[in-house]
This record gives structure tokens, C-alpha cells and sequence, in this order.
């Protein structure tokens, strides 16, 4: 007994057809033109329909402690946002926070995701604590436990922040042991310095966070990155690139033979730094956060076809100035000449995925902890939910970038550089039936409330979406159908990763 998928085009990174798709058990059987029903078989019609591979999201922050809290979504809820966005794998960051080894970190992540994760999952290892045996226990990770690629950051001083001869090691110890390193790129020291006189000087708005982050801090960590490693010859993933001069360091790497990958983030692409308002304050200026009905010619990036400074900036209610605190991030949103420029890379195919760094905050109890200083406020927000959406209405349906790139941009690369490809990331014979049966034809606003993370605010509350899943299969499940979630066991599994053969 199977499924069949029948009269839908078929969308990969390479080819796009008019296709029928036979799903048996877990994985895809068969694949062409007027394929025969079988005794038992569910028939499907998904004629009009287009069908992607399950979304692979590369960077994700569930249930992960900072300071007196936690973020707002865990593994259940950020996986069943997931799923309703069309994404069926994500890959999170297990963090071994100071005083851990790497396998007490790990272990502590298998633990947040039992019995709850809904899609399927993998991790990445986020070294903060540089120990005599943290060489060897890389090692361990990628050869034993499926973990072949490492986080490490150059910014949040004294939290998560190492230093350059820890990065050097890393990089170095990876190269040794096939893995790859993805590097937050900012210079923490100069954040801390520029925080502290802001502060002093009683610069406490929401609106000076960016000002204490500019680009340039963001293009000299990757451009140190990119030297620290090209020195031990290993491959590089700059992760949420958020400025145009940093994608210029990275594409000037690559023509001098490094092998660098860029990840930036539906939030560069669409949001700029107006949502921080003017001293932390919004004027309004920007419109009021409605659409002309999400024709083509009103998406343009900014929902309001504006400059996206709108009434989703300002408040709830109105009346409250500490609305930039919802767009509280690192790297921070930047000015239209980076969006424009990271628009450009995708299309050229500079950028190799888009990813979320989904890492969300209550706007009411979390980030207003820093109402009275911005450098209090948790950074992150969400988007694992949209990111399909968001980059099939303002990247395909522009003209910005193909159905092709769209689908390697948001599963295929992802799968290939984290070592889950073909098993994900593709619809061909033999892979798992992750299926995104994606209607083209529908369209919906994105609000505050029709979203499925446990959050009181949606940044992207406003913009149009075009197009949205019908059906997505999980391995063959059907877990969503036309808005309504059908299955709610928590069937996701662990992915044991290997390491990929195209980074060296």
C-alpha cells in the first residue's frame, strides 16, 4: 500500500517536470508519467501544485537556556511550526555551555528533544569551552554520534565567545577529521566597548543595538575568519551574513581557491533597520501594515511597499516606543543597500543557503527585560515557519531567483554541506518522502496570530504571503493537510550525519 502523487511538477535544484510520485513506506519508489496505481494505493490529485523536497533548515535555537530563561519555542512547538511551513528537517545546535565536555552537551540536547520533536532533526555542536580533550572528542562526534559540523562564536563576551587561537584549533582539528566550522561573525570585543559608552552615555533604546553592531564589525570577523582559515586549509560557513561587504570578503575568498559557505537569513532579505524606529521611537511613517491585496507588484520586499517602518513597529496597543526590541538580533537588521546586495548574491549564486536562525523570545517577559537597556534584551526571533513562504512570494514570484535555486537554497545545499543528502534534500528514487505539495494558487497575511510558534508578536505580521502547503509528507506520513494537522505523534528522528564529501 502506498501514495500517489498524481499531475504535480516535481521541483528540484537541477530540473523541474510534470511528473507522478509513488511513495512506498518511507521513501520515494517511483517517479514518471502516468504511473500505475497499485492494489491499496491513496491517489492524490495534486494537479497545479508544485512539489519541493522537505525544507532543511540549517539553523535553529529550540529550547535553549539564556540566562534566567529559556527560548519561547521548545522542540515540540518549533518543530510543529516547522512542519506547518513545509520544513521536515532541522538542525539545531547542541551548546556545550562553559564547564561541560562536548558529550554532556549533546547528551543534554538529546534529552530537550525526546518525545517531542515532530520533524526530523540533527545537530550541530556549539564549542564555547576549549578543553586538553575537546580535539578528541570532535572526533568522537563525527566518527560515533553523527555530528559533523561545529559552531563556534566570535561575539557575546564573556558568554559564548572564544578566542582566535580556539578558532584556529577548531578549524584546524576539522580539517583533520573531515568536519565543517561555522563561525558567528562579529567582533565581540568591539561590540563590548561600543555597548559600554552607549551605555554610559545613556544610550539605552533599542534603536542603538544595531549602532553597537555596524557592518564593518561583522566584515572584519569574517575576513579574520577567512584567514584563520585559510591557514589550516579548511572549509569555512559563515552563518546569518547579514552585510553587503562581508558577502564581498567571502566571494573575493573563494576566487582566491578557500572554500567558503554563506548562510544568510530571511530577516536580512526582507526587514531593515527602520523597524528599530528613531531612538528606539517609530513615527509611523511607514504605513500601516497593510496590504494592497499581495498582488506582484505590491511585493517588493517591505509588506506595505514602503520602508517597512509601519504600526507592526510601533506596538500592540499602539502606544509602546520599545518596539524595536522585537527586531533585537545579531548580526542586527541592516540598511536597504545590504538587502539589495544579499538579493544580488542569491541570484548569482553567492549565498549557498537560507537558513532562519530561528531563536524566539516572548516580546512580554523576555525581551522587555530590557526595556531600560538594549543590551539586556535576549537576541533572536523567529521564522522557521516562514521561510519558505517568505522566499517563494518575494524571491520566486518577483523574479529574484528561480524555482530551482529556491529549492536548493532552502533543502538541497543544506543537505549536501551538513551530510543528509540524498537522503533529504531531493525528491529522487530511494530518498526519504519528504514532500511539500505547495499551492501555488492560495495566499494568506501573515498576522500575529495565525502562527504556530508560542510567541505574542510575528515580525513578519503584514506580509503577504503567495502560496502556502497543501500537503507535507514526513517519511511518507501525511502530517499536515490543507492547514489542519493530522498527525501529532512525535515521530521525528535523530539524523546521524555523516560527513560531507564536497567540502574538501
Amino acid at each position: 500500500m502506498g501514495t500517489l502523487l498524481r499531475g504535480g511538477m516535481i521541483v528540484t535544484a537541477t530540473e523541474s517536470r510534470r511528473a507522478d510520485l509513488r511513495i512506498e513506506g518511507e521513501q520515494i519508489a517511483a517517479i514518471g508519467e502516468n504511473l500505475e496505481r497499485q492494489l491499496g494505493d491513496r491517489v492524490i490529485d495534486v494537479t497545479g501544485a508544485l512539489l519541493f523536497p522537505g525544507g532543511v533548515d540549517a539553523h535553529t535555537h529550540f529550547d535553549l537556556p539564556v540566562g534566567d530563561f529559556a527560548t519561547a519555542d521548545d522542540f515540540a512547538s518549533g518543530s510543529l511550526a516547522a512542519l506547518f511551513g513545509g520544513t521536515t528537517t532541522i538542525i539545531d545546535f547542541a551548546t556545550q555551555f562553559r564547564g561541560e565536555t562536548l558529550m554532556t552537551a549533546l547528551e543534554n540536547w538529546h534529552e530537550r528533544t525526546r518525545g517531542k520533536c515532530l520533524c526530523d532533526y540533527g545537530f550541530h555542536m556549539a564549542i564555547t569551552d576549549w578543553r586538553e580533550k575537546t580535539p578528541d572528542e570532535m572526533a568522537i562526534l563525527v566518527r560515533e554520534k553523527g555530528v559533523s559540523s561545529f559552531k563556534l562564536y566570535m561575539a557575546y563576551k564573556q558568554f559564548l565567545q572564544v578566542d582566535d587561537g580556539i578558532l584556529f584549533q577548531a578549524l584546524r582539528r576539522a580539517r583533520e577529521i573531515g568536519a565543517l566550522v561555522g563561525l558567528h561573525c562579529e567582533n565581540g570585543d568591539v561590540i563590548d566597548v561600543l555597548v559600554r559608552e552607549f551605555r554610559q552615555q545613556g544610550k539605552k533604546a533599542p534603536w542603538f543595538h544595531p549602532r553597537s553592531r555596524p557592518p564593518a564589525v561583522e566584515t572584519e570577523a569574517v575576513n579574520r575568519a577567512i584567514a584563520l582559515a585559510r591557514m589550516v586549509e579548511a572549509p569555512l560557513y559563515i552563518v546569518h551574513l547579514s552585510a553587503r561587504q562581508s558577502l564581498e570578503a567571502a566571494e573575493a575568498a573563494r576566487r582566491q581557491g578557500l572554500t567558503v559557505y554563506v548562510e544568510t537569513c530571511p530577516q536580512y532579505l526582507l526587514l531593515d533597520e527602520s523597524r528599530y524606529g528613531s531612538d528606539g521611537n517609530c513615527s509611523g511613517s511607514g504605513g500601516n501594515g497593510s496590504s494592497s491585496g499581495g498582488n506582484r507588484s505590491n511585493i517588493d520586499g517591505n509588506h506595505s511597499g514602503r520602508d517597512g517602518c509601519c504600526s507592526v513597529s510601533r506596538s500592540i496597543d499602539g502606544s509602546d516606543p520599545f518596539e524595536g526590541a522585537k527586531y533585537v538580533i545579531s548580526p542586527p537588521l541592516r540598511s536597504k543597500e545590504h538587502k539589495e546586495a544579499l538579493w544580488s548574491g542569491l541570484a548569482r549564486g553567492a549565498i549557498d543557503t537560507v537558513a532562519t536562525d530561528h531563536c524566539a523570545f516572548f516580546y512580554r517577559g523576555q525581551k522587555d527585560k530590557g526595556r531600560d537597556d538594549f543590551s539586556r534584551i535576549p537576541n533572536g526571533m523567529p521564522g522557521v515557519e516562514h521561510r519558505l513562504g517568505l522566499l517563494y512570494t518575494y524571491g520566486v514570484a518577483t523574479g529574484r531567483i528561480s524555482l530551482n535555486q529556491f529549492v536548493s537554497l532552502t533543502a538541497t545545499r543544506p543537505a549536501q554541506l551538513f551530510g543528509i543528502f540524498p537522503r533529504k534534500g531531493t525528491i529522487a528514487v530511494g530518498a526519504d518522502a519528504d514532500i511539500v505539495v505547495w499551492d501555488p494558487a492560495t495566499g494568506m497575511e501573515i498576522t500575529n496570530d495565525n502562527h504556530h510558534y508560542r510567541l505574542d508578536y510575528n515580525p513578519y505580521a503584514g506580509f503577504r504571503q503567495i502560496g502556502r502547503p497543501a500537503h507535507v509528507f514526513l517519511r511518507g506520513r501525511l502530517i499536515v493537510r490543507h492547514g489542519v494537522l493530522i498527525d501529532t505523534t512525535p515521530g521525528g528522528r535523530y539524523l546521524f550525519r555523516e560527513s560531507s564529501r564536497i567540502l574538501y
